[in-house]
C-alpha cells in the first residue's frame, strides 16, 4: 500500500479507537515465515490504477481530492467491522520493521485483518481466533441461535431495525440485546467522514453530485439513507462517488448487516453511452425467464442506469483482497422497488483483471484452439449483465402468506445463491439477446469460452466468498449436465449442444430456490455443488503461478494527495 494510504488507514484506526476483544489463544503450531507470506501475496499482481482527470476543472479535482480523503476514512472503519481487535493489531504490525513484521502487515493490508481469505480464511498471524463468522456485528459471547431467536421474538419498527442493514447488535446491561443505529456505534468517524463529503459538496458546481454528498452526509449522521440512496441512482455528473455501508458479505449469520465501502471513479460518458442500450431489454428479459409467470415482476423499479467508471480509490470492504469489478447497488429492497438499482462497472479494473490473470489462465486451462475465444468484450459484457441480473428475479416475495425478502428467508446463504443467480442467468440473458438478434451471433462464440475460463479465474477467490462459492456451483451443475467436460490433457471444453439447455435450467433451479424462499433447499445446493471437485482442483494446482487477482496501486489517487500536500 503506498505511504499515503498505509498513514490514512493508521489514522483512521486510531480515530475509531475500537475496544479491543478478549481473544482466544492462537491454535496453530506454526505460522507463515517472511518467505511464505511474500508467496502469498504475490497471489496479488501489484498494478497500478489510474483515471484520466484531463477533462475536469480545477474546481472538480479539488472536490475529487475531499472524496478521496473520506474514502480513506472508510478503511478503518472496516476494520472495526470485521473484528474488534483489527485496530489494535494493526497498529503492532506497524511498529515491526522486520523483514516479517514488513510481510506480515503488508498480507494484513491485503485482507483487511489477520486472516487469508484465499485460504479458507486461515489465520496467518500469532494469537488471533478463527475469524469470527459473525464479523464485529453482534456482541463476541453471543452465538447465532441466541440472536435468532431474539430476531424472532421481535415485532414491527422494533424488528425492522434489528434485522435491517445498518445496525450494531450489542448487550445491554440486563443482558438482553438492543439495535444500536450506525450512526451511533461509528460516531466519531462518520462525523469527519460527513464533513469531508460536505467539504466536497462545496466545491463541485455539479448539482446532483452536489446534492448526493450532502444527503449521504447527512444520512452517515441520522442513520436514514433513502434520500441519499435516491440521490445515488439520480447522479450525472463526471464524478461518480459510492460511499457508505452497503454489502453483506462479512455478516456470515444473517447477511444483514452492511459493511462500509467507497469507490471513487469517474465517468466514461462513450462506454456508458455504448452500454446504456441494455436498460431497455430489462423489462423483456424479466418477462422472459425461465421460471414460472407468477414469479416474474410485472413492473421493474423505473430506473436502471449503467456506469461505466474508472477508478480512482476503492476502499473499505470494496479493497480487501480480490478487487470488485463492478456492483449493482443500492441493496435496499425498498429503494430497488421503487426506484430500481444502479450498475457501475469499473472499467479500468476489469481491463487490468483480464490482462493479468484472465489470459494467463486461458493459456493453462483451454486447448490452444479455444483460447483465440476469450475475449475482453465478452467478459465485461458478462459483468455487465451479471450486475443487470442482480435487479430482476424475485426479491419481494411471499411465503406461507407472509411478506417477506429472499435475503430474509436464506439468511447466510443469501449471497451465495443470489452471485450464483446473477451469473448464471447472465449468460442466460445474453443468449437471449443473441437468439433475438439484439447482440451479434458470433458473440454467443466466444461468451461461454470465456465464461469458461473466467469461472476458474473466480472460483479461485475460495469457497468460503460468496462469488468463488457461487461460481463452484455453476461449475459443478454444468459439468454435471455435460455442458462443461474435462480433457485427458487437463483442459476444459464447452459442449455446444448442451450448453443453453444447461444454463437455463439452472437458472431456473435458483430462481425457484428463491422465489419459494426456500433455506432447505438453498442449504442443499451450496452442499452438494458449493465444492471443489478433484478434477477442477487438479487444474487450479497447475495455476499455481498465475496470479488470483490484482492488489490496486492507486496512483491517480496518490497524485491527488500530493498535489494537496504541495499547496499546503
Amino acid at each position: 500500500m503506498p505511504r499515503t494510504a498505509f498513514s490514512s488507514l493508521l489514522c483512521a484506526s486510531t480515530l475509531i479507537g475500537a475496544a479491543v476483544a478478549q481473544v482466544a489463544p492462537a491454535r496453530h503450531t506454526s505460522m507463515p515465515t517472511a518467505a511464505q507470506l511474500e508467496r502469498m501475496a504475490a497471489r496479488f499482481a501489484p498494478t497500478e490504477i489510474t483515471a484520466d482527470l484531463s477533462s475536469l476543472p480545477e474546481s472538480e479535482r479539488r472536490a475529487l481530492a475531499k472524496m478521496v480523503d473520506a474514502a480513506r476514512i472508510i478503511d478503518g472503519l472496516f476494520l472495526t467491522q470485521v473484528w474488534a481487535g483489527n485496530e489494535s493489531l494493526l497498529l503492532q504490525l506497524a511498529r515491526d520493521t522486520s523483514a516479517l513484521g514488513r510481510a506480515r502487515l503488508h498480507y494484513f493490508l491485503i485482507n483487511k485483518g489477520p486472516w487469508s481469505r484465499l485460504d479458507h480464511n486461515t489465520a496467518f498471524l500469532p494469537g488471533v481466533p478463527e475469524k469470527p463468522a459473525s464479523a464485529n456485528f453482534y456482541p463476541t459471547d453471543a452465538a447465532k441461535d441466541e440472536i435468532g431467536r431474539w430476531f424472532d421474538s421481535l415485532t414491527g419498527a422494533e424488528k425492522v431495525q434489528a434485522t435491517g442493514f445498518f445496525t450494531a447488535i450489542r448487550r445491554r446491561g440486563d443482558g438482553g440485546f438492543h439495535a444500536v443505529p450506525y450512526s451511533v456505534e461509528y460516531q466519531a468517524p462518520l462525523a469527519l467522514l460527513a464533513a469531508r463529503l460536505r467539504d466536497a459538496a462545496a466545491l463541485t458546481s455539479q448539482p446532483t453530485l452536489a446534492r448526493y454528498l450532502k444527503t449521504r452526509a447527512d444520512a452517515l449522521q441520522s442513520n436514514d439513507y433513502y434520500d441519499s440512496d435516491v440521490a445515488w441512482m439520480e447522479l450525472d455528473a463526471s464524478i461518480e462517488p459510492t460511499i457508505g455501508p452497503y454489502e453483506v458479505y462479512e455478516d456470515e449469520w444473517f447477511n444483514a448487516k452492511a459493511a462500509f465501502e467507497a469507490f471513487i471513479t469517474i465517468r466514461d460518458d462513450a462506454e456508458t453511452t455504448k452500454l446504456s442500450t441494455f436498460s431497455s431489454n430489462l423489462q423483456e428479459l424479466e418477462d422472459h425467464l425461465p421460471i414460472d409467470a407468477t414469479y416474474r415482476n410485472p413492473r421493474l423499479g423505473a430506473l436502471a442506469p449503467i456506469r461505466v467508471v474508472n477508478e480512482v480509490l476503492a476502499s473499505g470492504d470494496g479493497n480487501r483482497a480480490v478487487q470488485t469489478a463492478a456492483f449493482n447497488l443500492p441493496n435496499d429492497e425498498r429503494v430497488v422497488k421503487e426506484k430500481g438499482s444502479k450498475r457501475v462497472m469499473l472499467k479500468n479494473v476489469q481491463e487490468a483483471k483480464f490482462r493479468q490473470v484472465l489470459v494467463p489462465i486461458s493459456k493453462v486451462a483451454l486447448p490452444g484452439g479455444d483460447q483465440a475465444n476469450v475475449s475482453f468484450d465478452a467478459f465485461f459484457t458478462h459483468i455487465l449483465m451479471h450486475e443487470l441480473m442482480h435487479g430482476l428475479g424475485p426479491h419481494q416475495i411471499s411465503v406461507g402468506g407472509r411478506a417477506t425478502t429472499v435475503r430474509q428467508e436464506l439468511k447466510e446463504t443469501y449471497s451465495t445463491l443470489e452471485e450464483a443467480k446473477a451469473d448464471i442467468s447472465g449468460l442466460w440473458a445474453l443468449q437471449y439477446l443473441v437468439d433475438r438478434g439484439a447482440l451479434d451471433r458470433a458473440f454467443e462464440r466466444t461468451m461461454y469460452t470465456t465464461f469458461l475460463a473466467s469461472s476458474f479465474r473466480s472460483i479461485r477467490f475460495g469457497i468460503t466468498e460468496a462469488h468463488g462459492r457461487g461460481i463452484a456451483i455453476q461449475v459443478n451443475a454444468l459439468l454435471d449436465a455435460g455442458a462443461f467436460h474435462g480433457n485427458p490433457d487437463g483442459t476444459f471444453v464447452v459442449d455446444a449442444a448442451k450448453i443453453k439447455h444447461a444454463v437455463a435450467g439452472l437458472t431456473r433451479e435458483i430462481m425457484t430456490i428463491q422465489a419459494e424462499g426456500s433455506y432447505g433447499k438453498s442449504t442443499d445446493v451450496l452442499k452438494r455443488l458449493g465444492i471443489v471437485r478433484p478434477e477442477v482442483q487438479r487444474l487450479l494446482d497447475r495455476l499455481e503461478g498465475v496470479p488470483v487477482d490484482i492488489e490496486p496501486i492507486f496512483r491517480t489517487a496518490d497524485e491527488l494527495q500530493g498535489m494537496k500536500d504541495e499547496n499546503k
